[in-house]
This record gives structure tokens, C-alpha cells and sequence, in this order.
């Protein structure tokens, strides 16, 4: 039995800039992953089972991203091993925190390690991105600029940071965002062509900006009043598509202090940057 870390992230910056084919949007953002965790326990199993274990959350079994990874693995690799896994969330669900695109994530890294089954980083997100969007970059496992449905993945300079999140009370369905994308409608901002040292600083000022903030705005007064109230210490944004809100500040001490005042009213987190996944040495 052994406990693997499972972090959350924040879109620093998320612009939708077209639609695939197949439904999926296209998007520029750059994640960044912080030290909110969920956690997961895995025991090896002799036999092929996979069991998921007490979980404290509900949601079907055939909709679980920890499970459908720990299958997906097995079918690919032709594992002839098991697990039984145990998630234990602490991370709001339907907050655009990435939660379950973690669990999924860190299930592939832990078991391809407790299994001895030998992929390389790029072969298990080319296995993630079957499970979600998001989940090629807790592989990838650092900051990063992403393209395409998020899969395209580049490391991203950026200095340690530290964020006030409040999780309104609110869970919001991402398909349900994106459903009321208008593709008629023109990302306030210009597509980057390409990413490459001399687009840092240029990617820089464009960060702290949402496409998907006033949809969800326009459907959730919560996330409105929220919004509102951390505006007051700085440029705050929305993560994903809802329905957690962020505002960046220079010390996790003013952090806390900032939390403190608002922890009467909102459900509040403090975090910070994370410079690789807990598990990035596995790979």
C-alpha cells in the first residue's frame, strides 16, 4: 500500500480559439499546478481487479477518472496485475480546479510504477488524453502553455506565486460552459502563432484573463459576488470553467491574511506554485 499526491491546478490564463471536428474546443492557457491535494491509496493486487476502495465522494463507478485510468492502463499494457485504489477528495468537484483529470494522472504514474510497466511520460499522456483534456499535463507535470485541446504541451517560465482561491457554492458542468460558447464570438485577445523564448514577456502580460469567466458569470451570481470580493486585492480570474475564482498576491503571509478576512463569507483556499508534480520523479 502506498499514498500518492494528487495536485490541483488554476488556468493562469484559458482563450478558446476554435472547435475541433469531433466537438472538442481549441485552447490556449497556461496551467500551473499548486499545493491543494487530493489523495490516493494504492495497493497492488495479484489478481486483475480493480477495486475502487471507500471512496468519500459519489459518483458511478463507470465515470471515475482514478478507475477508468487504472483500466486503461492495464488493457494497454497488458498487465496481468490489479489495484485497489482508495481517493480520498479533499478538492471541490465542478470547481475548475482539475481534480478528477489528477486522480486519472496520478493513477497512470503510480501504477506504472507499482506495476513495473515502463512508459515513458510522453507514452502515458498519450494514454491521458483518451481520459481527458486536462489530464496530459499533470503528466507533463510543471507549468506550462498548452494548445490544442490542451495535449500540446510546453514548459512556461514563471516565478513561484502564491493565490487566494474561493470555491463558490457551486458545482459547474464544463461541458455545460462550453455548450454556450458562441464560435461566432472573438476571443478578446490574439492568437499566439507560435511559443518559444521571445513569447515569454508577450505571454506574460496577456496572463490573468478567462474566455469562458462571462458565460459562467451571466449563470451564477455566487461566482459574480466571489469574483467581486477578491477584486478587491488584486486582477482576479476565473480557473477553467468555473467555478473557482483566484487572484494572485506576492507572499503566501498576505495570502493567509487575505483569507482570513474572507474565510467569514466563502469557503477560501491558500495555495502555492508547485515547480514539478509531486510524482515527476517517477518518470
Amino acid at each position: 500500500m502506498e499514498k500518492f499526491a494528487s495536485p490541483a491546478k488554476l488556468n493562469l490564463m484559458l482563450r478558446v480559439v476554435g472547435q475541433r471536428e469531433d466537438g472538442y474546443h481549441l485552447l490556449e492557457t497556461v496551467f500551473t499546478l499548486i499545493d491543494l491535494y487530493d489523495w490516493i491509496t494504492i495497493t497492488p493486487r495479484s489478481d486483475s481487479q480493480i477495486i475502487l476502495a471507500d471512496a468519500n465522494y459519489h459518483i458511478p463507478l463507470e465515470d471515475d477518472l482514478a478507475i477508468r485510468a487504472a483500466k486503461i492502463l492495464q488493457k494497454t499494457t497488458q498487465c496481468p496485475l490489479g489495484a485497489e485504489i482508495q481517493v480520498h477528495k479533499t478538492l471541490p468537484m465542478g470547481g475548475g480546479l482539475g481534480g478528477g483529470s489528477s486522480n486519472a494522472a496520478t493513477v497512470l504514474m503510480a501504477l506504472n510504477h507499482l506495476w513495473e510497466c515502463g512508459l515513458s511520460r510522453q507514452e502515458l499522456m498519450n494514454i491521458g488524453v483518451q481520459i481527458g483534456a486536462d489530464v496530459p499535463f499533470f503528466i507533463f507535470g510543471q507549468t506550462a502553455f498548452a494548445q490544442g485541446i490542451g495535449e500540446k504541451l510546453e514548459p512556461y517560465s514563471f516565478p513561484e506565486q502564491h493565490y487566494v482561491i474561493i470555491r463558490p457554492p457551486v458545482s459547474i458542468a464544463t461541458a455545460k460552459i462550453f455548450h454556450e460558447w458562441d464560435l461566432t464570438h472573438k476571443s478578446s485577445y490574439e492568437k499566439i502563432q507560435s511559443f518559444g523564448g521571445a513569447e515569454n514577456n508577450v505571454l506574460s502580460k496577456q496572463l490573468f484573463c478567462n474566455d469562458l469567466q462571462d458565460i459562467v458569470l451571466k449563470h451564477y451570481p455566487d461566482v459574480v459576488l466571489a469574483l467581486s470580493e477578491l477584486k478587491k486585492y488584486g486582477n482576479a480570474v476565473m480557473t477553467g470553467s468555473g467555478s473557482c475564482v483566484f487572484v494572485a498576491v506576492k507572499s503566501r503571509t498576505e495570502a493567509e491574511e487575505i483569507a482570513s478576512q474572507l474565510r467569514s463569507s466563502f469557503e477560501v483556499f491558500v495555495a502555492s506554485s508547485l515547480k514539478h508534480h509531486p510524482l515527476f520523479h517517477l518518470l
